[in-house]
């Protein structure tokens, strides 16, 4: 199999997408899957990867009238082999994403990728594609590549990890850097509104669709979680699988984590030791007791901080700290810088990212609170659980997936949850949980529930490669 992705831990992240394509190849490995990961060869991956890369090949890419360099890179990682797709131009920047040619530089990924097979000793059987970066690589594997030797018997799934970001270009603009037709431009191509839209390439015409939790998978083909895909995914439903996320338990894992002040497992004095030590270094008042509400996230509506700044003066009501760590919209950072100069005893925040202190927060903090509008599945709760953290979760995507509602009449239960979107459910819930963090039977429950899960990828991994094999038979 092949992996096609924007990012891949270790190499470079800027999201949950990389924890995805870093993690899962190395569980499907452990089952006797053969995967490769191929990436753009990025400025910010760091030398100690890149230094003794093996060169594989040098080609040119065809996009509409520009023949453009690429070069193929081969390293291995973690017992992972990345081919890197290597133009200086496009990918040799100051950060990964945000410029105004995002189109001309993953239309050549995605021509790349499939220039690359032809460089290699073998053929992929299936190629899985991640978000609409590689949207156009099942797209153009139908249609310009469908005759080439041994490319028509290729397999292609495409995943979802957030509907919200599309790819959507001008139809020219798409037109003229694919060399393509009106045709492929219909209702029942790219054509998006009167645009062009890659995610809606990967949508039509890979062979089987994914995204990230089962609950997403149902919200995605309504019109409110449907982002105008939704007749689409609706027309797929039977092709459209939701598979949970895991995390890699062996990079987060609080026995080993050398950020934290005290390895810890299941054991309260331990965890609490690293509450006070953040406390300490974030020039919080030092005090076991207080609980600790942590937040590590992009700091954007879809998160729904507009929830936490309308709740947030009868938040600091409670007897409570607030840790936040994030970057993100303007608005959301200067409301919290607001919060922040009201409340200095009681709120902290580090803007901009921290892999450290990210997890010294999951580590330290009782709560790790996630009241998003909606979230495909994320990984910060079940980071916070692997940290024996309790989420504070909207039912939403996978966060209804993977926290269990605390029932204090059966004792089970990981986290708490509210459903409607709005600061009164919020704060009633968190709420109830400052109550029963101050049970302290309640409260070893609820960690002791969350010490039995598993939060690896094992049982996501075989899901997968059940797909792979009714696909590649």
């Amino acid at each position: 199999m092949l992996f096609a992705a924007s990012e891949a831990m270790p190499l470079v992240k800027t999201g949950g997408l990389a924890d995805v394509v870093g993690a899962l190849p190395k569980e499907l490995a452990k089952r006797g899957d053969d995967v490769t990961v191929i990436l753009p060869k990025y400025g910010e991956i760091p030398a100690r990867y890149t230094e003794n890369a093996e060169s594989v090949a040098v080609m040119q890419v065809q996009l509409g009238w520009r023949s453009q360099y690429c070069g193929l890179h081969r390293i291995v990682v973690d017992g992972i082999t990345f081919l890197l797709v290597d133009n200086e131009y496009y990918f040799n920047r100051g950060y990964l994403y945000g410029y105004g040619d995002e189109a001309e530089r993953y239309v050549f990924f995605c021509f790349a990728v499939l220039e690359a097979i032809s460089k290699l000793d073998w053929l992929p059987d299936l190629i899985h594609c991640h978000d609409w970066q590689t949207g156009l690589i099942p797209f153009l594997l139908k249609t310009r590549y469908s005759n080439r030797p041994g490319y028509r018997d290729i397999r292609t799934v495409f995943t979802i990890h957030n509907l919200q970001y599309q790819g959507v270009f001008s139809r020219e603009l798409l037109q003229d850097l694919l060399s393509a037709g009106d045709d492929l431009f219909s209702q029942d191509g790219l054509e998006f509104f009167g645009a062009a839209s890659c995610m809606k390439a990967g949508l039509r015409f890979a062979d089987k669709l994914t995204t990230v939790s089962p609950t997403y998978a149902q919200e995605i083909q309504t019109k409110a979680y449907g982002e105008r895909l939704d007749g689409v995914l609706q027309q797929r439903a039977g092709d459209l699988l939701g598979i949970v996320n895991g995390i890699d338990t062996e990079v987060y894992d609080p026995m080993t984590d050398t950020h934290l002040v005290s390895p810890y497992r299941n054991s309260i004095a331990k965890k609490k030791r690293n509450k006070t030590a953040l406390q300490q270094e974030l020039g919080l008042p030092v005090n076991e007791d207080v609980p600790v509400i942590g937040i590590v996230s992009r700091l954007v509506g879809q998160k729904g901080f507009d929830l936490i700044g309308e709740s947030m003066s009868e938040l600091m009501k409670e007897d409570v700290q607030l840790v936040i760590l994030g970057a993100g919209e303007s608005a959301v950072e200067a409301s919290l810088r607001d919060a922040q100069r009201k409340y200095p005893d009681k709120i902290a925040i580090w803007f901009g990212f921290n892999e450290g202190l990210a997890r010294r927060i999951y580590a330290a903090s009782d709560m790790y609170l996630m009241p998003s509008r909606f979230e495909p599945c994320g990984l910060s709760q079940l980071i916070a659980l692997r940290y024996r953290t309790v989420p504070i979760v909207r039912e939403t995507g996978g966060l209804r997936d993977t926290v269990e509602p605390y029932n204090e009449f059966t004792g089970t239960g990981t986290g708490f949850t509210f459903g409607p979107a709005n600061a009164h459910d919020m704060m009633y819930t968190i709420r109830r949980a400052l109550h029963f963090y101050h049970v302290p039977d309640a409260w070893k429950a609820i960690l002791n529930n969350a010490s039995r899960k598993d939060y690896g990828w094992g049982a996501s991994a075989k899901e997968y490669h059940q797909l792979y094999r009714k696909l590649v038979r």
